[in-house]
């Protein structure tokens, strides 16, 4: 599939635009065995130089795997690599709908960096972005409370009571490998940070807790064109079980939480590839909107009015 052929065409994933692979067609890759030390150390320097000299990556078909463990491995020392001030997370593949397009086995966590956290509405630099744009609709919580590593999990009443406010959120995924659903075969979004980059939010809701937010209907527009809808139970059934889900996930790898962390819940809507110089747009029915502009090179400067504090 060209991606120069298909840039104009708008479908249900935004523009064709992800490479040459469509969703789920991916083969996988022949390895299913562990990386060693010297392998997971090679992964992670592939694409830390990737992020750091802001260009493509390509990963040797030798270091390429479906061993999950080693995938999760990568993820979390390439964040220890790269050293950039937290601000929390996102979940990736919470949508069943995206975990069978990429043949994930589970969900898949990613850093949120402070660098990349934007209140709506925000323009988003180039600068950010190597070789995708893909807009995902969200709702995200924000802690009040730290939350301590302990010996048993969280319940998701005991999280709850830690929440200091929802609210509706733009997730903007990006990564070094190209062909987006064709580094599936290696899981290679989740290899690079769960394919996070960005996060845009709206405002602040605090009395969230008598909200349906199972059943909130989120819907998102491309340029002014409506593109899709779908509905906060898409991610885990309720946002905060995923919100729980990865409260655990971090415990079991001795990671808390700080308060003022966000985290963002997953995808309810699936992907949306857009391209420099469009607008999107997030309308969460009762909640709120969010609205984000993908600037050209030119548009760099605009960055520092549009990060949030």
């Amino acid at each position: 599939m060209s991606a120069e052929r298909d840039a104009d065409v708008v479908t249900d994933r935004g523009r064709l635009i992800y490479g040459a692979t469509p969703p789920g067609q991916a083969v996988p890759c022949r390895r299913d065995t562990p990386l060693t030390e010297d392998e997971l150390d090679l992964v992670v320097e592939t694409i830390a130089a990737g992020r750091i000299e802001r260009r493509a990556a390509n990963l040797p078909e030798e270091l390429r795997t479906r061993h999950w463990p080693s995938v999760i491995d990568v993820l979390l020392r390439l964040d220890e690599r790269l050293g950039r001030p937290p601000a929390g997370w996102k979940i990736g593949a919470a949508s069943e709908e995206v975990r069978i397009s990429e043949g994930l086995p589970a969900p898949c966590p990613g850093r949120v960096y402070a660098d990349g956290v934007f209140s709506s509405p925000a323009t988003l630099p180039a600068s950010l972005f190597i070789n995708y744009r893909n807009v995902e609709c969200e709702l995200a919580f924000r802690l009040g409370d730290a939350i301590q590593l302990r010996d048993r999990p969280y319940s998701a009443e005991e999280i709850a009571g830690r929440i200091q406010c929802l609210t509706p959120t733009l997730e903007i995924g990006d990564m070094v490998f190209e062909d987006w659903y064709g580094a599936s075969a290696y899981f290679g979004s989740c290899l690079d940070n769960g394919g996070g980059a960005a996060v845009v939010h709206g405002e602040d809701i605090v009395d969230w807790q008598d909200l349906d937010l199972p059943n909130a209907r989120l819907a998102l527009f491309l340029n002014d064109s409506f593109v899709k809808e779908g509905f906060g139970r898409q991610a885990m059934g309720h946002p905060l079980t995923a919100l729980t889900w990865l409260v655990n996930w971090l415990q079991e790898r001795g990671r808390g939480l700080a308060a003022g962390e966000l985290v963002s819940t997953g995808t309810c809507t699936g992907h949306c590839f857009v391209a420099e110089g469009d607008e999107v747009a997030l309308r969460v029915d009762g909640i709120g909107l969010v609205t984000a502009v993908f600037a050209g090179s030119e548009g760099d400067g605009q960055q520092a009015a549009s990060v949030a504090a």
